[in-house]
């Protein structure tokens, strides 16, 4: 369902709550964060009780400069302590996650009656259905979403904020290769007119050079098969998600890779997957096999009591009879 079909529903739930909290995926990316930020800064004019939830204990360094920067105008609390200050009339808004093992706190959904999700991943399970569900599968990245919901509510975006969204969309399309239509190029371009600073967003996006060498460790094991490129990190380390959707992106560059997939410990007992496809190959219905989920052009699995062998092993199962 796209935000532009809802965003009366949105505002109506807004101005019933009593309190709203905003939440995001756990291992905050930039893409969740503008997100987070910018629907603070909407339901901010409208209500006293605004709060935005962050339990990461690490971030990414980009989310950590954005984080410090805005400490000071926005009011960051632990999901704990969300949980407390919550009432009958409080409102929970996610943003670029539709599933409840993913939030910042793993109590949160039940704790919440009120909710709204607003994302532009694929349902699997875990999705959390009793909610005001938005899911936009055809969106680049949950800041394309909330750019066009500013813009159909009037909503004057400062340069600040139209930095940080446009790094989110950059982010996730990666620099507009992946999910990228005109929609996304005329989104990128309003918040260009709202006085997004393109160097600031190439200085966020900067790369940490020992987690891209890591990665490139990654890409020297690929394996492909019936063009679909599958990597795996060593058993002994444990990566982030995001590093493992940076190396699935990366594959997609090289010439007849229609899909990838990286399998990786992001856990000391949980294996992650992250997959990336142009569009013929849907990845989404493959890791579905394994319980994750996602869509036609990105997906995601999280398993437990298994190895990263085993795991390499049964989607090179299933991608060899395609």
């Amino acid at each position: 369902m796209k935000i532009i079909e809802q965003y009366k529903k949105i505002n109506q739930l807004i101005e019933k709550a009593s309190s709203i909290f905003v939440v995001g995926h756990k291992d905050l990316d930039l893409d969740a964060l503008g997100g987070c930020l910018s629907m603070y800064s909407y339901v901010s004019t409208k209500k006293n009780e605004v709060y935005v939830i962050v339990d990461d204990v690490r971030t990414e360094k980009a989310v950590s400069k954005v984080i410090k920067e805005v400490s000071d105008t926005i009011k960051f609390i632990k999901g704990e302590h969300a949980i407390t200050l919550k009432n009958q009339g409080s409102l929970l808004i996610i943003l670029d996650t539709n599933k409840d093992y993913l939030l910042q706190n793993d109590n949160l959904n039940q704790a919440f009656d009120n909710k709204i999700v607003i994302d532009h991943h694929g349902e699997g399970e875990g999705t959390i259905h009793d909610s005001l569900l938005i899911i936009d599968n055809e969106a680049s990245s949950t800041c394309e979403m909330m750019t066009e919901f500013l813009k159909l509510n009037n909503f004057v975006i400062d340069s600040y904020l139209a930095t940080i969204l446009l790094s989110g969309i950059i982010l996730d399309t990666n620099n507009y290769v992946l999910k990228t239509d005109s929609n996304t190029f005329y989104y990128s371009y309003y918040l260009t007119t709202c006085g997004a600073k393109p160097t600031k967003v190439q200085y966020l996006l900067k790369q940490d050079l020992k987690k891209y060498i890591k990665r490139q460790k990654m890409i020297t094991n690929v394996k492909i098969i019936n063009n679909i490129a599958i990597t795996k990190g060593p058993q002994t380390e444990i990566f982030r998600r995001e590093e493992l959707a940076k190396t699935a992106d990366t594959l997609l560059f090289f010439n007849k890779i229609e899909a990838s997939f990286v399998v990786a410990k992001i856990d000391k007992d949980k294996v992650g997957v992250s997959a990336r496809s142009m569009g013929k190959i849907n990845v989404g219905q493959i890791l579905g096999m394994l319980g994750g989920g996602g869509d036609v052009h990105e997906a995601a699995a999280k398993l437990s009591n298994t190895s990263v062998n085993k795991v390499e092993n049964e989607i090179l199962g299933i991608i060899k009879i395609l």
